[in-house]
């Protein structure tokens, strides 16, 4: 009979021990695919004006509640006026901050504040049917793109008159590996495919970044671009409800929470160490070298010139709905 318990002993024993280890894989697994963390607790941003487009979810809201935290008014800029106050009663409650307002991205603002510290360019679609903006761009290109090519153009002035060193962050990805500048079709007229639309405007995005610099020149204004990581949010919209759920756990182990996936976007804005830097890409809150093609000073003329005609920035005016 004891031999028996011992038996016992031993199995429930190598159960529970390899149950820990396997807890304790998953867990440091999961860890390790949160990718960098932006340390740096002590920075503050009292007083300071910070706008974050597609704040109303992910890692956009993730960034929001933090320069909440730390002091900041912080503007949602977000095309959903419902979503929008669903989102910031949350920033308010888990941030205990009573600065976060909502942006009309018809730039309003402008006629609230007269300063602007950070722009945080986030908002994104990912890999989405074939669909076009109300003013008629391709979504990727309209959403990912021009919107923050035009608002930040739009922005520009303010920030110039508030402070001698503001920030404009935009929100790229690894995948601008795979983009490619179609200047025959850069609306997607001819020609859709959801992951060429994609990558075309993440490339847009450093693309930009890239020539804002030399917009910026004679300011101290610097501007950077990034890669959030894998996450777990986006990418997940258009895949089937079954494939979801089985993916779940698979999901939380290898992919970012929306909170990891911000602290890239919170390096960019706050690291005291990046006053020195402009323009440049980073990934988990380092600094990552590009590939050629997201180096070429020509296109991003290109693209520059073509999204002012697109947007119309030459004859906008402030006042412009």
């Amino acid at each position: 009979m004891a031999q028996k318990n011992d038996d016992m002993f031993m199995i429930t024993s190598i159960c529970l021990a390899a149950a820990i280890l396997i807890f304790a894989f998953v867990y440091f697994v999961r860890k390790f695919f949160q990718g960098g963390q932006f340390k740096n607790k002590d920075i503050r941003l009292d007083a300071k004006v910070v706008i974050i487009t597609g704040a109303n979810s992910g890692i956009g809201k993730e960034a929001a509640i933090e320069c909440a935290k730390r002091g900041a008014r912080v503007y949602m800029g977000c095309r959903d006026p419902n979503r929008m106050e669903k989102a910031r009663q949350e920033i308010l409650d888990k941030s205990g901050s009573q600065n976060v307002f909502g942006l009309d991205l018809d730039l309003a603002f402008l006629s609230m504040e007269r300063r602007l510290h950070v722009l945080i360019n986030n908002a994104g679609v990912m890999a989405c049917p074939k669909d076009y903006t109300r003013e008629g761009f391709e979504l990727h290109f309209g959403t990912n793109h021009l919107g923050h090519f035009l608002l930040t153009n739009l922005l520009l002035d303010v920030m110039k008159r508030t402070t001698p060193c503001g920030r404009i962050v935009t929100v790229s990805s690894f995948a601008y590996k795979w983009g490619n500048i179609n200047k025959d079709d850069i609306n997607s007229e001819k020609d859709y495919h959801e992951w060429e639309a994609y990558t075309q405007s993440k490339l847009c995005n450093i693309l930009f970044t890239r020539h804002l610099v030399r917009k910026l020149r004679g300011t101290k204004i610097t501007t950077y671009c990034l890669n959030p990581g894998t996450i777990n949010t986006e990418l997940t919209r258009y895949l089937n409800r079954c494939m979801m759920i089985a993916a779940r756990p698979f999901l939380w182990v290898f992919f970012k929470s929306p909170k990891s996936g911000a602290q890239t976007t919170l390096y960019c804005a706050m690291e005291p160490t990046l006053a020195g830097e402009t323009g440049k890409y980073y990934s988990d809150c380092k600094l990552k070298e590009l590939e050629p093609h997201a180096k070429d000073d020509a296109m991003a003329e290109w693209l520059w010139n073509i999204s002012e005609k697109l947007t119309g920035l030459n004859h906008h005016h402030h006042h412009h709905r």
